[in-house]
C-alpha cells in the first residue's frame, strides 16, 4: 500500500509557493516509493529464478538429461523468450543469491524458507528490512562475501546508512569490517565511516589469497585506511621472504622517472633462481584495470632501463583487497603472464569480540 502524507493543513488558504512545495514533496515521496517497489520486485524475481533452478537440480523429473549444461539451456530458452539479464553468469548469481539468502522467501505470499547456516540466530525482521531497503545490485555484491559474520556486518551498516552500491563497494574496499575488528572504539569508527558516506541520490609463484595474519597491528581507537596500508607495507617483506627460497629484497618505494614524472614502486625484489626482478604493488581497494596498467608501465620501465645481462624480464604482483576474475582476465590480457593479481586477507585479532559487537548492532537496529 502506498503511504502518502498530507504536506499542508487541509482547509487552509495556501499561496502559490506552498502549492509548488506540496507538489514537489508528493512527487519525491511517491517516486521514492516507486523506486523501492521496482527494486523489491527485481530482487524477488531474481531470487525466484534461483529458487526454481535449485528445485529443478534437486527434484526435476528430467534433470539427468541436462547435467552440466542446465544453465546454458535455461539461458538459451530465456533469451529466446526475451527475458533480460539471463546469460549463464547472471543465472549463477541468481542461484547463489537464493542459496545465501533463503530468507527472502519470507516476502512471498506463501512463505518459502530454505536452510542456511548463520553464525548465530538472526531474527526474520532483519531480513524483511534489508530486502525492503537494499537493491538486488547490493545483494549481488554481498553474496560474494563468504564469511557470514562479515556479510551480516555489511548488511546492517548498508541498511542503516542508506549506502548506495558505490558506497557499499567503497566501504568493502576500505576493509571497514577488518578495521572495525582492529579498533577499540568500534562505534566511533562506524560513525566516522558513515559521516564520510558519499551523497546518494535515489536514481543513482603466486598465492591467492595472501593471509597477512602476522602483521601485528596494535589495537587503535580508530584504525584509518592509511594506517592499515602502512602496516601491510611494513610487514610485506617478512611475508614474501617466507614464501620460499630465492627472494631477495632490493628496494621499497623505488622511484622511477617517466617523462619527468616521478612514480614509486611499493616493493622491488629479485628472485635469484628465476633471475628476474619482482615488482610488488599493494592496493587497499578492489582490483581496477588502472592498477594493471600502472604495474605494466613499471615493468616496461624495468625491462628497458634496469635489466642487466643474464636477467629475465621482470614480473609483477598486484595485491588488492578483492577482485572479479573476468575483470582481471580482460585487464591483463596480452601481458604475457607477467602481471599476477592476488587478493590479501587480514586475520582479525578477536572475532568473538566482533561477533558480540555485531549482535548488539543487530539488536539496536531492530529496536529502532
Amino acid at each position: 500500500m502506498l503511504r502518502i502524507s498530507v504536506f499542508i493543513q487541509l482547509g487552509k488558504d495556501m499561496d502559490f509557493s506552498e502549492l509548488i512545495s506540496a507538489l514537489f514533496k508528493i512527487n519525491e515521496g511517491l517516486r521514492e516509493q516507486s523506486f523501492r517497489a521496482v527494486n523489491l520486485s527485481l530482487t524477488l524475481r531474481n531470487w525466484f529464478f534461483g529458487f526454481y533452478m535449485v528445485e529443478f537440480e534437486q527434484n526435476g523429473s528430467d534433470r539427468a538429461g541436462y547435467g552440466n549444461a542446465l544453465l546454458a539451456n535455461i539461458s538459451a530458452e530465456m533469451k529466446r523468450q526475451g527475458i533480460p539479464n539471463s546469460d549463464e553468469r547472471e543465472l549463477r548469481r541468481y542461484r547463489q543469491f537464493y542459496l545465501v539468502y533463503p530468507a527472502a522467501g519470507l516476502l512471498t505470499s506463501t512463505p518459502i524458507r530454505g536452510s542456511s547456516t548463520p553464525v548465530f540466530h538472526v531474527p526474520d525482521i532483519h531480513y524483511i528490512r534489508i530486502f525492503n531497503r537494499l537493491s538486488y545490485t547490493h545483494f549481488a555484491d554481498l553474496v560474494r562475501i563468504k564469511d557470514p559474520l562479515k556479510r551480516l556486518f555489511y548488511e546492517l551498516e548498508c541498511a542503516k546508512g542508506g549506502w548506495s552500491i558505490k558506497e557499499l563497494r567503497r566501504q568493502m574496499d576500505s576493509l571497514l569490517f577488518e578495521r572495525t575488528g582492529l579498533s577499540k572504539d568500534k562505534e566511533r569508527l562506524l560513525r566516522t565511516a558513515n559521516s564520510e558516506t558519499q551523497a546518494n541520490s535515489f536514481p543513482d609463484l603466486i598465492r591467492d589469497p595472501y593471509i597477512f595474519e602476522f602483521i601485528g597491528l596494535k589495537q587503535q581507537e580508530v584504525l584509518p585506511e592509511k594506517g592499515l596500508e602502512q602496516a601491510l607495507l611494513d610487514h610485506l617483506l617478512q611475508f614474501l621472504l617466507e614464501m620460499g627460497k630465492g627472494f631477495c629484497f632490493e628496494a621499497r618505494q623505488r622511484r622511477i622517472v617517466v617523462d619527468n614524472e616521478h612514480h614509486f614502486v611499493d616493493l622491488v625484489l629479485y628472485h635469484r633462481l628465476l633471475h628476474c626482478n619482482v615488482l610488488i604493488e599493494v592496493k587497499t581497494e578492489r582490483f581496477h584495470h588502472s592498477h594493471a596498467e600502472q604495474l605494466n608501465m613499471y615493468l616496461e620501465y624495468y625491462k628497458k632501463y634496469e635489466m642487466t645481462a643474464g636477467d629475465n624480464p621482470p614480473v609483477g604482483i598486484l595485491l588488492c583487497t578483492d577482485k572479479e576474475q573476468e575483470h582481471v582476465e580482460f585487464a591483463t590480457a596480452g601481458l604475457d603472464d607477467k602481471v599476477f593479481v592476488s587478493k590479501y586477507l587480514i586475520e582479525l585479532p578477536d572475532k568473538k569480540e566482533l561477533e558480540q559487537f555485531i549482535k548488539r548492532q543487530l539488536q539496536n537496529n531492530l529496536q529502532n
